[in-house]
């Protein structure tokens, strides 16, 4: 006898996905989600301006997928990219992913878990998923999640890891406590400012304790990571490692001191 696999349907989930010249990255993110027998209230795409063949195969999947692509005649950069994407999202949830992941065999009931932890805890902001280290200060919870825990004379400077732009569910009420990402430069500038607001206006967040085990990033040779950063960021020179450190630590304490977010 044939069985079929429940699809777990969200309906008060959409799911939001940036995108920037990576059509087949895209198709392979939504064939996963779809094998993972994964369904949302809706699918949106925000699009940062890619070229005209990337946006034409984007449109030739709507035969296979349902989604909504919402476009920019301009590049505008992350901050712009997720800021027009979550204006278009209607239901409570935001699931957001990049689209460079794909699900694990586990996402389905691990997204399941993370959705009933919002639902029950209305002072939590965000779950997250993925991460590349996993965050240093953690209290377990359930179902394989944290609550994640900051204080500034906590050691090190990993603790302001708070929020990240890495796959999470979050209130599409964020905006109004949070703000709106900081457009106009680059993705990284994004990201810190918005770890230093969910720091500043008192977020809270659940972290998956196995953070590489829901969701899997790829970047293959033909459609590598569209992100760059420079020299300073990546070398492993001792005097320059050393001269970044120092100025991670005045950039986070002033940022949470000193500059608004």
């Amino acid at each position: 006898m044939e069985t079929t696999t429940k699809v777990a349907y969200f309906d008060d989930i959409t799911l939001m996905i940036t995108h920037y010249n990576r059509s087949k990255s895209l198709e392979r993110l939504l064939s996963e989600l779809k094998k993972a027998n994964c369904a949302f209230k809706e699918i949106i795409i925000s699009d940062d301006c890619s070229s005209v063949e990337h946006i034409d195969y984007i449109n030739s999947l709507s035969n296979q997928y349902d989604f909504k692509l919402i476009t920019t005649p301009v590049n505008k950069g992350l901050g712009n990219n997720l800021n027009k994407g979550l204006d278009a999202v209607k239901t409570l949830f935001t699931l957001y992913i990049q689209e460079d992941f794909i699900p694990l065999d586990n996402f389905a009931q691990n997204l399941k878990n993370g959705h009933s932890l919002l639902m029950e805890r209305s002072d939590f902001d965000v779950v997250r998923f993925y991460a590349y280290e996993k965050y240093p200060y953690l209290k377990s919870y359930k179902y394989g999640f944290s609550e994640m825990l900051f204080k500034w004379w906590y050691p090190g400077l990993n603790k302001f890891a708070l929020y990240s732009d890495h796959p999470h569910l979050k209130r599409s009420t964020y905006f109004q406590k949070f703000g709106r990402y900081i457009e106009g430069t680059s993705g990284d500038k994004t990201e810190f400012g918005m770890m230093m607001s969910f720091i500043k206006h008192g977020g809270k967040a659940f972290f998956f304790d196995a953070h590489k085990s829901v969701l899997e990033q790829v970047n293959s040779s033909s459609e590598p990571s569209t992100m760059h950063r420079n020299m300073w960021r990546n070398s492993d020179n001792f005097f320059v490692r050393h001269l970044r450190t120092a100025y991670r630590y005045v950039n986070c304490y002033s940022g949470l001191y000193l500059r608004k977010f």
